[in-house]
């Protein structure tokens, strides 16, 4: 039961919180009785009781993530969903390409695990990035995001030994293809009842973020479904 989870009164960023699978994970900790804090770029502020958005942050700043951080009560968790994909084959792969993938998916994240340990305070915490499939069984056509994802399988390893003797708890998540609305329209004749549900992934980050998981840290966590 999410009540039984010890997040009740938690303090918990999600980046990426307005998609499909951050709609989920949001509602996840809320159901938990925490409230989350939304990093956006482009919004109107809003706060309800246990979801404030905060626009203005880009995520690949490292002035704008240390404002966002420095500005919320301490935090119990971070959890980063925010990132983005593209696929060309190598000869079609510009620098620029693979810069981009790096910032959208492994400088956003490191800023943001750099900025929750400093809130985080010394009283431990949870700390949860989002990989991919693809990170541990890379395919071909995806180089720059291969390498952008399977970068930040090696922060998330090395930031678990890192931060052990602090009490902060640092895994992943590595989703397959999601069932979303918009990987159904791209995919319409595939087999969507065998991708991942949003609110299956976020059921395993919450268990994840929450002060019921002591032990395990450092490890990147298969949410494949049967796809």
């Amino acid at each position: 039961m999410p009540e039984a989870l010890g997040l009740e009164g938690k303090q918990i960023v999600v980046t990426g919180g307005t998609g499909a699978l951050g709609a989920a994970v949001v509602e996840a900790f809320r159901d938990a009785g925490a409230t989350c804090y939304l990093p956006v770029r482009d919004s109107k502020p809003t706060s309800q009781a246990s979801v404030k958005v905060v626009p203005g942050v880009d995520l690949s700043s490292e002035t704008a993530v240390r404002g966002f951080y420095a500005g919320l009560p301490p935090i119990w968790a971070s959890v980063h969903l925010a990132g983005g994909f593209a696929a060309s084959p190598l000869l079609e792969t510009s620098l620029d390409d693979l810069r981009r993938m790096l910032d959208l998916n492994l400088v956003t994240a490191f800023l943001c695990c750099r900025e929750a340990v400093r809130k985080m305070g010394g009283s431990g915490g949870r700390i949860v990035n989002t990989v991919a499939r693809a990170a541990l069984e890379p395919p071909g056509g995806m180089s720059a995001y291969v390498a952008s994802k399977a970068a930040l399988v090696a922060v998330t390893q090395s930031l678990a030994k890192e931060l052990q003797p602090a009490g902060i708890l640092v895994n992943a998540v590595a989703p397959s293809l999601i069932d979303t609305p918009a990987n159904r329209a791209a995919m319409p004749g595939a087999a969507h009842d065998r991708w991942p549900k949003p609110a299956e992934i976020a059921a395993a980050i919450l268990w994840i973020a929450s002060p019921v998981n002591r032990l395990t840290s450092g490890a990147v966590v298969p949410v494949y479904g049967s796809a």
